[in-house]
């Protein structure tokens, strides 16, 4: 069995991604790794360098800055990258660049890889996703999070990269999954204030004129708490590769987790899912194979 590793980065120095983190967690599951680097004004090239592992291949990319329909860049630069995988790939494992592996994790996904490389009616492997908010004590719990998304994807010239890259399709069909029984550890909204108010800004361009893009964003450092619903304790472990970085924290953000700001139907909801384990009306990007 062959896996091939792929992520698209640009820009990771400035706005503070943690693509090495997220690369290392990676390395141990893949034969080789591919890295779709797009034209950055920083040193992430060198970032990348740094890591010294040859079975990553950099490949480079210009963005198209005109593609602001969804976000669809992002997912034009995911494909550039699943395309540039090795032809002898059996599975393709994708990840965005502020996401991370749990290293107890690996056996789960070696595992769910192995079993069904020969089944061809399953084109990808679904995980759980934990999504961190503020700082590396919080994750988000309310119904605004999504919950999956398929991460493992058949080596299939079919597959593309969807809408704003969050999952995948064959043509407009959503992909037969499995579920890989391993977690995607999401650190995009943890980054100091100030940073994340400069991702925000160039985000927002993403989707929107510069001018609808600045509005957006604002001037002041990014205020968590006016954009949090609901949040709950992280009590688990971070991955071993983002343990520097968690340590290295520089700014305070603490939140009252009994603080729910949803309205009557949303809390109804999420009782009934935290009862039930359902998350109703939730909105699917595959279809999970029996």
């Amino acid at each position: 069995m062959f896996v091939s590793g792929f992520t698209f980065v640009r820009n990771a120095v400035r706005f503070d991604y943690p693509v090495v983190e997220s690369i290392r967690s990676l390395l141990p599951l893949v034969d080789e790794l591919v890295v779709c680097l797009g034209n950055s004004e920083d040193s992430t090239e060198k970032l990348i360098e740094s890591i010294g592992d040859p079975r990553i291949r950099i490949i480079h990319s210009v963005w198209d800055d005109r593609l602001r329909s969804g976000g669809r860049v992002l997912a034009v630069e995911t494909d550039k990258a699943l395309r540039s995988v090795s032809a002898e790939s059996d599975w393709c494992i994708y990840l965005q660049a502020d996401e991370v592996i749990h290293e107890d994790d690996h056996p789960f996904i070696r595992e769910a890889m192995e079993k069904h490389v020969h089944d061809t009616e399953v084109e990808g492997l679904l995980f759980d996703y934990m999504h961190f908010y503020g700082s590396y004590a919080y994750i988000g719990d309310s119904r605004r999070w999504y919950r999956h998304e398929v991460r493992i994807v058949r080596n299939d010239p079919r597959i593309h990269s969807f809408r704003d890259a969050q999952g995948f399709r064959i043509d407009e069909r959503k992909l037969r999954v499995k579920k890989a029984n391993a977690r995607i550890f999401h650190y995009g909204w943890v980054k100091d204030p100030l940073k994340q108010l400069e991702k925000q800004k160039q985000f927002h361009k993403l989707w929107h004129d510069d001018t609808t893009a600045r509005k957006m964003s604002g001037d002041s450092p990014y205020d968590y708490l006016k954009a949090v619903d609901s949040l709950a304790e992280f009590k688990g472990t971070h991955p071993s590769p983002m343990l520097e970085r968690v340590k290295a924290q520089d700014w305070e953000f603490t939140y009252d987790t009994r603080l729910k700001k949803l309205k009557f139907k949303d809390k109804l909801l999420l009782a009934i899912e935290r009862l039930t384990g359902i998350r109703l009306f939730e909105y699917r990007n595959y279809k999970v194979s029996r």
